[in-house]
Protein backbone atom coordinates (compact mmCIF):
# COMPACT_ATOMS: atom_id res chain seq x y z
CA UNK A 1 0.00 0.00 0.00
CA UNK A 2 2.91 2.56 -0.48
CA UNK A 3 1.00 3.91 -3.11
CA UNK A 4 -1.60 4.86 -1.38
CA UNK A 5 -0.15 5.86 1.67
CA UNK A 6 2.13 8.73 -1.06
CA UNK A 7 -1.28 9.90 -2.12
CA UNK A 8 -2.19 10.37 0.91
CA UNK A 9 1.20 12.15 2.74
CA UNK A 10 1.16 15.79 3.42
CA UNK A 11 3.41 16.69 0.62
CA UNK A 12 3.59 20.22 0.19
CA UNK A 13 2.33 20.04 -3.08
CA UNK A 14 -0.96 18.75 -3.86
CA UNK A 15 -2.24 15.92 -1.66
CA UNK A 16 -4.87 14.59 -3.24
CA UNK A 17 -7.63 16.35 -1.15
CA UNK A 18 -6.58 19.91 -1.77
CA UNK A 19 -8.25 21.85 -4.12
CA UNK A 20 -6.75 23.09 -6.80
CA UNK A 21 -9.04 26.26 -7.05
CA UNK A 22 -10.32 25.73 -10.16
CA UNK A 23 -12.88 28.10 -11.36
CA UNK A 24 -16.58 27.07 -10.49
CA UNK A 25 -15.75 25.25 -7.17
CA UNK A 26 -17.28 27.66 -5.12
CA UNK A 27 -20.39 25.50 -6.02
CA UNK A 28 -18.88 21.67 -6.33
CA UNK A 29 -20.57 20.50 -3.50
CA UNK A 30 -23.89 21.24 -4.33
CA UNK A 31 -25.36 18.94 -7.40
CA UNK A 32 -28.53 19.07 -9.57
CA UNK A 33 -30.86 17.00 -8.57
CA UNK A 34 -31.68 13.14 -10.53
CA UNK A 35 -28.29 11.79 -10.13
CA UNK A 36 -26.64 9.00 -7.82
CA UNK A 37 -27.08 9.30 -4.18
CA UNK A 38 -23.93 8.11 -3.70
CA UNK A 39 -20.73 6.05 -5.43
CA UNK A 40 -19.59 3.68 -2.59
CA UNK A 41 -21.18 2.04 0.28
CA UNK A 42 -17.90 0.53 2.25
CA UNK A 43 -17.20 -1.26 5.75
CA UNK A 44 -14.26 -0.37 7.48
CA UNK A 45 -12.72 -2.83 9.85
CA UNK A 46 -9.76 -3.08 11.92
CA UNK A 47 -7.51 -5.74 11.91
CA UNK A 48 -4.72 -7.45 13.37
CA UNK A 49 -1.61 -7.46 12.23
CA UNK A 50 1.12 -9.53 13.02
CA UNK A 51 3.02 -6.80 15.33
CA UNK A 52 -0.25 -6.86 17.83
CA UNK A 53 -1.31 -3.37 16.77
CA UNK A 54 -4.78 -2.58 14.03
CA UNK A 55 -5.17 -1.19 10.72
CA UNK A 56 -8.36 -0.44 9.28
CA UNK A 57 -8.94 -1.77 5.97
CA UNK A 58 -11.73 -1.94 3.81
CA UNK A 59 -13.50 -5.47 4.34
CA UNK A 60 -16.96 -4.94 2.42
CA UNK A 61 -17.83 -2.44 -0.60
CA UNK A 62 -20.86 -2.01 -2.99
CA UNK A 63 -21.51 -1.62 -5.22
CA UNK A 64 -18.69 -3.75 -6.62
CA UNK A 65 -16.81 -1.77 -9.41
CA UNK A 66 -15.53 -4.54 -12.29
CA UNK A 67 -16.04 -2.61 -15.60
CA UNK A 68 -13.24 0.56 -15.07
CA UNK A 69 -11.13 2.30 -17.51
CA UNK A 70 -7.18 2.53 -16.48
CA UNK A 71 -7.83 5.89 -15.60
CA UNK A 72 -10.60 5.44 -13.30
CA UNK A 73 -8.99 2.50 -11.79
CA UNK A 74 -6.30 4.37 -10.84
CA UNK A 75 -8.30 6.84 -8.78
CA UNK A 76 -10.81 4.11 -7.38
CA UNK A 77 -7.56 2.74 -6.33
CA UNK A 78 -6.07 5.83 -4.63
CA UNK A 79 -9.77 6.95 -3.31
CA UNK A 80 -9.91 3.21 -1.48
CA UNK A 81 -6.70 3.68 -0.08
CA UNK A 82 -7.26 6.90 1.25
CA UNK A 83 -10.52 6.15 3.24
CA UNK A 84 -9.75 3.68 5.84
CA UNK A 85 -6.90 6.24 6.90
CA UNK A 86 -10.03 8.89 7.26
CA UNK A 87 -12.33 6.27 9.38
CA UNK A 88 -9.98 5.46 12.02
CA UNK A 89 -8.21 8.74 12.01
CA UNK A 90 -7.24 8.25 15.46
CA UNK A 91 -4.49 5.80 14.76
CA UNK A 92 -3.89 1.82 16.58
CA UNK A 93 -4.44 2.28 19.42
CA UNK A 94 -7.19 0.28 19.54
CA UNK A 95 -8.50 -2.71 21.74
CA UNK A 96 -11.85 -4.88 21.91
CA UNK A 97 -14.80 -3.27 24.15
CA UNK A 98 -18.20 -4.22 24.94
CA UNK A 99 -19.61 -0.98 25.42
CA UNK A 100 -18.90 1.93 22.31
CA UNK A 101 -21.33 4.81 21.72
CA UNK A 102 -22.13 5.38 18.04
CA UNK A 103 -20.71 8.45 16.51
CA UNK A 104 -21.05 9.94 13.41
CA UNK A 105 -18.54 12.40 11.10
CA UNK A 106 -17.77 13.34 8.20
CA UNK A 107 -14.68 14.10 5.82
CA UNK A 108 -13.61 15.31 2.51
CA UNK A 109 -11.50 14.01 -0.46
CA UNK A 110 -10.42 16.51 -3.19
CA UNK A 111 -9.38 15.18 -6.49
CA UNK A 112 -6.73 16.43 -8.33
CA UNK A 113 -9.40 18.21 -10.64
CA UNK A 114 -10.76 19.72 -7.88
CA UNK A 115 -13.63 17.92 -7.28
CA UNK A 116 -15.01 17.17 -4.09
CA UNK A 117 -16.05 13.48 -2.39
CA UNK A 118 -17.84 13.29 0.95
CA UNK A 119 -16.86 10.87 3.37
CA UNK A 120 -20.11 10.23 5.72
CA UNK A 121 -19.42 8.04 8.54
CA UNK A 122 -21.21 5.71 10.88
CA UNK A 123 -18.69 4.25 13.98
CA UNK A 124 -20.03 1.79 15.62
CA UNK A 125 -19.82 -1.63 17.55
CA UNK A 126 -21.29 -4.29 15.72
CA UNK A 127 -24.06 -6.55 17.62
CA UNK A 128 -23.09 -9.57 19.52
CA UNK A 129 -21.85 -10.54 23.25
CA UNK A 130 -18.49 -10.18 24.52
CA UNK A 131 -15.15 -7.90 23.65
CA UNK A 132 -15.21 -6.86 20.04
CA UNK A 133 -13.86 -3.65 17.80
CA UNK A 134 -16.06 -1.13 16.45
CA UNK A 135 -16.37 -0.54 12.38
CA UNK A 136 -17.15 2.70 10.09
CA UNK A 137 -20.11 2.48 7.64
CA UNK A 138 -18.69 4.67 5.17
CA UNK A 139 -21.12 6.24 2.66
CA UNK A 140 -19.00 8.39 -0.02
CA UNK A 141 -20.71 10.67 -2.06
CA UNK A 142 -20.35 14.04 -4.19
CA UNK A 143 -23.55 15.48 -2.63
CA UNK A 144 -23.11 18.00 0.45
CA UNK A 145 -26.24 16.79 2.74
CA UNK A 146 -25.03 16.03 6.01
CA UNK A 147 -28.79 15.92 7.44
CA UNK A 148 -30.06 13.62 4.87
CA UNK A 149 -27.36 11.28 5.21
CA UNK A 150 -27.24 11.39 9.14
CA UNK A 151 -31.08 9.70 8.45
CA UNK A 152 -29.50 7.30 5.63
CA UNK A 153 -27.10 6.05 8.49
CA UNK A 154 -29.63 5.94 11.04
CA UNK A 155 -31.26 3.22 8.70
CA UNK A 156 -27.67 1.20 7.77
CA UNK A 157 -27.14 1.24 11.43
CA UNK A 158 -30.52 -0.31 12.30
CA UNK A 159 -30.24 -3.13 9.90
CA UNK A 160 -26.60 -3.68 10.98
CA UNK A 161 -28.06 -4.93 14.18
CA UNK A 162 -30.39 -7.52 12.37
CA UNK A 163 -27.62 -8.59 9.88
CA UNK A 164 -25.49 -7.02 7.26
CA UNK A 165 -27.38 -8.85 4.71
CA UNK A 166 -30.61 -6.68 4.79
CA UNK A 167 -28.45 -3.31 4.22
CA UNK A 168 -27.04 -4.75 0.87
CA UNK A 169 -31.52 -4.27 -0.29
CA UNK A 170 -32.15 -1.02 1.23
CA UNK A 171 -28.72 0.47 -0.27
CA UNK A 172 -29.90 -0.93 -3.57
CA UNK A 173 -33.21 0.42 -3.29
CA UNK A 174 -31.62 4.07 -2.61
CA UNK A 175 -28.97 3.81 -5.54
CA UNK A 176 -31.90 3.48 -7.67
CA UNK A 177 -33.53 6.34 -6.45
CA UNK A 178 -32.89 9.79 -7.99
CA UNK A 179 -32.00 12.51 -5.97
CA UNK A 180 -34.57 14.80 -4.79
CA UNK A 181 -34.54 18.46 -5.66
CA UNK A 182 -34.18 20.98 -2.73
CA UNK A 183 -37.23 20.29 -0.58
CA UNK A 184 -38.66 17.44 -2.65
CA UNK A 185 -39.20 13.85 -0.37
CA UNK A 186 -38.03 10.46 -1.82
CA UNK A 187 -39.59 8.08 -0.63
CA UNK A 188 -37.52 4.56 -0.52
CA UNK A 189 -39.11 0.65 0.44
CA UNK A 190 -37.31 -0.84 2.24
CA UNK A 191 -37.87 -4.70 3.71
CA UNK A 192 -37.06 -5.78 7.05
CA UNK A 193 -37.48 -9.45 8.13
CA UNK A 194 -39.66 -9.98 10.95
CA UNK A 195 -41.07 -5.94 10.68
CA UNK A 196 -42.46 -6.70 6.63
CA UNK A 197 -41.74 -3.49 4.49
CA UNK A 198 -40.97 -0.02 5.64
CA UNK A 199 -41.55 3.10 4.26
CA UNK A 200 -38.46 5.65 4.42
CA UNK A 201 -38.71 9.01 3.43
CA UNK A 202 -35.72 11.43 2.64
CA UNK A 203 -36.55 14.71 2.63
CA UNK A 204 -33.79 17.77 1.61
CA UNK A 205 -34.12 21.15 3.13
CA UNK A 206 -35.34 23.96 0.71
CA UNK A 207 -32.05 26.41 1.07
CA UNK A 208 -29.15 24.04 -0.91
CA UNK A 209 -26.30 26.07 0.37
CA UNK A 210 -27.20 25.32 4.52
CA UNK A 211 -28.01 21.34 3.82
CA UNK A 212 -24.39 20.52 4.88
CA UNK A 213 -24.13 22.67 8.08
CA UNK A 214 -25.29 22.74 11.84
CA UNK A 215 -24.27 26.25 12.85
CA UNK A 216 -25.81 25.30 16.01
CA UNK A 217 -23.01 22.91 16.94
CA UNK A 218 -20.52 26.30 16.25
CA UNK A 219 -23.00 28.51 18.68
CA UNK A 220 -22.94 25.91 21.37
CA UNK A 221 -19.35 25.73 21.78
CA UNK A 222 -17.69 29.12 20.99
CA UNK A 223 -18.66 32.76 22.03
CA UNK A 224 -19.96 35.17 19.08
CA UNK A 225 -16.62 36.94 19.63
CA UNK A 226 -14.81 33.99 19.33
CA UNK A 227 -16.63 33.15 16.00
CA UNK A 228 -15.94 35.88 14.70
CA UNK A 229 -12.44 36.28 15.38
CA UNK A 230 -12.12 32.56 13.27
CA UNK A 231 -14.60 34.17 10.42
CA UNK A 232 -11.86 37.13 10.51
CA UNK A 233 -9.02 34.69 9.83
CA UNK A 234 -10.71 32.40 7.42
CA UNK A 235 -11.74 35.31 5.16
CA UNK A 236 -8.09 36.30 4.67
CA UNK A 237 -7.78 32.35 4.21
CA UNK A 238 -5.23 32.40 6.93
CA UNK A 239 -3.88 28.76 8.67
CA UNK A 240 -6.88 27.36 10.79
CA UNK A 241 -6.06 24.48 13.45
CA UNK A 242 -9.33 22.71 15.50
CA UNK A 243 -9.09 20.51 18.38
CA UNK A 244 -11.43 18.57 19.81
CA UNK A 245 -11.80 14.96 21.00
CA UNK A 246 -14.69 13.92 19.29
CA UNK A 247 -14.85 13.45 15.49
CA UNK A 248 -18.24 14.72 14.79
CA UNK A 249 -17.42 17.94 17.05
CA UNK A 250 -14.66 18.37 14.73
CA UNK A 251 -16.54 17.59 11.33
CA UNK A 252 -19.51 19.23 11.98
CA UNK A 253 -17.52 22.50 13.48
CA UNK A 254 -15.07 23.00 10.85
CA UNK A 255 -17.90 22.70 8.26
CA UNK A 256 -19.60 25.20 9.95
CA UNK A 257 -16.86 27.73 10.02
CA UNK A 258 -16.28 26.61 6.28
CA UNK A 259 -19.96 27.60 5.70
CA UNK A 260 -19.90 30.90 6.94
CA UNK A 261 -17.73 32.23 3.89
CA UNK A 262 -20.68 31.70 1.65
CA UNK A 263 -21.15 32.71 -1.28
CA UNK A 264 -17.06 32.43 -1.54
CA UNK A 265 -15.92 29.07 -0.99
CA UNK A 266 -12.42 27.80 1.05
CA UNK A 267 -10.46 26.61 -1.69
CA UNK A 268 -7.31 25.05 0.08
CA UNK A 269 -6.27 22.39 1.92
CA UNK A 270 -9.54 21.39 4.16
CA UNK A 271 -9.32 18.36 6.36
CA UNK A 272 -12.30 18.07 8.66
CA UNK A 273 -10.33 15.26 10.70
CA UNK A 274 -6.52 14.80 10.01
CA UNK A 275 -5.64 11.33 10.24
CA UNK A 276 -2.65 10.40 12.69
CA UNK A 277 0.07 9.92 9.97
CA UNK A 278 -0.33 13.07 8.59
CA UNK A 279 -0.48 15.97 10.85
CA UNK A 280 2.77 17.24 9.50
CA UNK A 281 -0.20 18.94 7.23
CA UNK A 282 -0.11 21.70 9.82
CA UNK A 283 3.88 22.62 8.88
CA UNK A 284 2.33 23.63 5.53
CA UNK A 285 2.74 27.23 4.32
CA UNK A 286 0.09 27.27 2.46
CA UNK A 287 -3.20 28.33 4.24
CA UNK A 288 -5.17 25.27 5.42
CA UNK A 289 -8.14 24.23 7.89
CA UNK A 290 -7.97 21.54 9.43
CA UNK A 291 -9.41 19.36 12.41
CA UNK A 292 -6.53 17.57 15.03
CA UNK A 293 -7.85 15.31 17.74
CA UNK A 294 -6.98 16.58 21.16
CA UNK A 295 -4.96 13.72 22.04
CA UNK A 296 -2.28 15.11 19.32
CA UNK A 297 -1.90 18.48 20.78
CA UNK A 298 1.26 18.19 22.52
CA UNK A 299 2.52 17.01 18.99
CA UNK A 300 1.12 19.58 16.96
CA UNK A 301 2.74 22.09 19.25
CA UNK A 302 6.03 20.56 18.58
CA UNK A 303 6.18 21.01 14.90
CA UNK A 304 8.06 24.29 13.38
CA UNK A 305 4.61 25.97 12.17
CA UNK A 306 3.76 29.17 10.46
CA UNK A 307 1.32 31.57 12.38
CA UNK A 308 -1.87 30.18 12.98
CA UNK A 309 -4.95 30.42 14.45
CA UNK A 310 -5.16 27.08 17.01
CA UNK A 311 -8.98 26.93 18.65
CA UNK A 312 -10.13 24.33 21.49
CA UNK A 313 -13.60 23.31 21.02
CA UNK A 314 -13.75 21.78 24.09
CA UNK A 315 -13.31 25.17 26.46
CA UNK A 316 -14.39 27.39 23.76
CA UNK A 317 -11.20 29.21 23.88
CA UNK A 318 -8.00 29.66 21.42
CA UNK A 319 -4.88 28.37 22.50
CA UNK A 320 -2.91 30.48 20.07
CA UNK A 321 -3.43 33.17 17.69
CA UNK A 322 -2.15 35.74 15.23
CA UNK A 323 -2.76 38.79 17.72
CA UNK A 324 -4.75 40.81 15.30
CA UNK A 325 -7.80 39.09 14.82
CA UNK A 326 -9.98 41.69 16.63
CA UNK A 327 -8.76 44.07 14.38
CA UNK A 328 -9.27 42.51 10.32
CA UNK A 329 -13.15 43.13 10.25
CA UNK A 330 -14.50 46.69 9.92
CA UNK A 331 -15.31 47.77 13.80
CA UNK A 332 -19.25 48.92 12.75
CA UNK A 333 -19.70 45.47 10.98
CA UNK A 334 -18.61 43.75 13.72
CA UNK A 335 -20.61 44.92 15.88
CA UNK A 336 -23.57 44.46 14.01
CA UNK A 337 -22.82 40.62 13.19
CA UNK A 338 -21.85 40.46 17.41
CA UNK A 339 -25.79 41.79 18.00
CA UNK A 340 -27.18 39.32 15.78
CA UNK A 341 -25.50 36.10 16.89
CA UNK A 342 -25.89 37.16 20.66
CA UNK A 343 -29.66 37.47 19.54
CA UNK A 344 -29.58 33.72 18.09
CA UNK A 345 -27.72 32.51 21.24
CA UNK A 346 -30.02 33.79 23.30
CA UNK A 347 -33.45 32.22 21.58
CA UNK A 348 -31.23 28.99 21.38
CA UNK A 349 -34.22 27.00 22.56
CA UNK A 350 -36.84 28.35 20.62
CA UNK A 351 -35.26 28.11 17.13
CA UNK A 352 -34.94 24.96 15.52
CA UNK A 353 -31.66 24.01 13.73
CA UNK A 354 -33.11 25.15 10.15
CA UNK A 355 -34.02 28.43 12.19
CA UNK A 356 -30.05 28.74 13.56
CA UNK A 357 -28.88 27.87 10.29
CA UNK A 358 -30.85 30.25 8.42
CA UNK A 359 -30.38 33.34 10.67
CA UNK A 360 -26.87 32.91 11.23
CA UNK A 361 -26.06 32.47 7.40
CA UNK A 362 -28.20 35.69 6.86
CA UNK A 363 -26.00 37.75 9.30
CA UNK A 364 -22.84 36.37 7.34
CA UNK A 365 -23.90 37.15 3.75
CA UNK A 366 -24.98 40.51 4.63
CA UNK A 367 -21.82 41.29 5.69
CA UNK A 368 -20.49 40.67 1.87
CA UNK A 369 -23.75 42.00 0.16
CA UNK A 370 -22.44 45.06 2.50
CA UNK A 371 -18.74 45.14 1.83
CA UNK A 372 -18.62 43.21 -1.67
CA UNK A 373 -22.38 43.22 -2.80
CA UNK A 374 -21.68 46.46 -5.66
CA UNK A 375 -18.84 43.65 -7.46
CA UNK A 376 -21.26 43.37 -10.85
CA UNK A 377 -21.19 47.26 -11.78
CA UNK A 378 -17.56 47.04 -11.78
CA UNK A 379 -17.09 44.09 -14.70
CA UNK A 380 -16.39 46.07 -17.98
CA UNK A 381 -18.05 43.57 -20.59
CA UNK A 382 -15.96 43.48 -24.10
CA UNK A 383 -17.72 42.30 -27.21
CA UNK A 384 -17.32 38.68 -27.14
CA UNK A 385 -19.52 39.20 -23.77
CA UNK A 386 -16.26 38.28 -20.92
CA UNK A 387 -15.90 40.84 -18.54
CA UNK A 388 -12.82 42.36 -17.17
CA UNK A 389 -13.21 42.96 -13.41
CA UNK A 390 -12.00 47.08 -12.22
CA UNK A 391 -10.43 46.29 -8.78
CA UNK A 392 -9.11 49.54 -8.38
CA UNK A 393 -12.45 51.13 -9.13
CA UNK A 394 -14.13 48.79 -7.07
CA UNK A 395 -12.36 49.43 -4.38
CA UNK A 396 -12.38 53.27 -4.53
CA UNK A 397 -16.67 53.00 -4.58
CA UNK A 398 -16.38 51.91 -0.82
CA UNK A 399 -16.45 55.25 0.81
CA UNK A 400 -16.09 53.65 4.73
CA UNK A 401 -12.10 54.16 5.07
CA UNK A 402 -12.02 50.66 7.17
CA UNK A 403 -14.30 48.80 5.00
CA UNK A 404 -11.90 50.06 2.54
CA UNK A 405 -8.95 48.82 3.87
CA UNK A 406 -10.74 45.75 4.67
CA UNK A 407 -11.38 44.93 0.84
CA UNK A 408 -8.10 45.76 -0.24
CA UNK A 409 -7.06 42.85 1.41
CA UNK A 410 -10.09 40.56 0.97
CA UNK A 411 -9.84 40.96 -2.99
CA UNK A 412 -6.45 39.56 -2.90
CA UNK A 413 -7.85 36.18 -1.62
CA UNK A 414 -7.88 33.20 -3.63
CA UNK A 415 -12.15 33.14 -2.67
CA UNK A 416 -12.53 36.68 -4.14
CA UNK A 417 -10.60 35.41 -7.39
CA UNK A 418 -12.47 32.35 -7.86
CA UNK A 419 -15.76 34.04 -7.43
CA UNK A 420 -14.78 36.96 -9.72
CA UNK A 421 -13.37 34.23 -12.49
CA UNK A 422 -17.06 32.91 -12.46
CA UNK A 423 -18.66 36.62 -12.59
CA UNK A 424 -16.73 37.75 -15.68
CA UNK A 425 -18.09 34.80 -17.67
CA UNK A 426 -21.71 34.99 -16.15
CA UNK A 427 -23.00 38.04 -18.16
CA UNK A 428 -26.53 36.72 -18.52
CA UNK A 429 -27.55 35.25 -15.01
CA UNK A 430 -30.57 34.05 -16.09
CA UNK A 431 -29.18 31.44 -18.38
CA UNK A 432 -28.23 29.89 -15.37
CA UNK A 433 -24.59 30.94 -15.30
CA UNK A 434 -25.02 32.36 -12.39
Amino acid sequence: ATEGKDEASATENTPPWVPQGKPGERSSVFYSPGQFFFEYLVVVSLKKMSDGHYEPKITYQFPKRENLLKGQKEEEERLLQAIPLFCFPDGNNWAPVTEFTSETFSFVLTNVDGSRKIGYCRRLLPSGRGVRLPEVFCIISRLGCFGLFSKILDEVEKRRQISMAVIYPFMQGLRESPFPAPGKTVTIKSFIPESGTELIELTRPVDAHLEHVEFQALLQRLSPHLILHIFASAVLERRLIFLAEELSVLSQCIHAVAALLYPFTWAHTYIPVVPECLLDTVCCPTPFMVGIQMRHLERVLEQPMEEALIVDLCEGKIIQAVGDEEEILPRKLQTEMLMSLDKHNNNNNVHTSEQVNALVSEAFVHFFVRLVGHYASHIKWGRSSSGSFQERAFCKAIRSKSCRKFVKKFVKTNMFSLFIEEAEKSRIPQEGNG
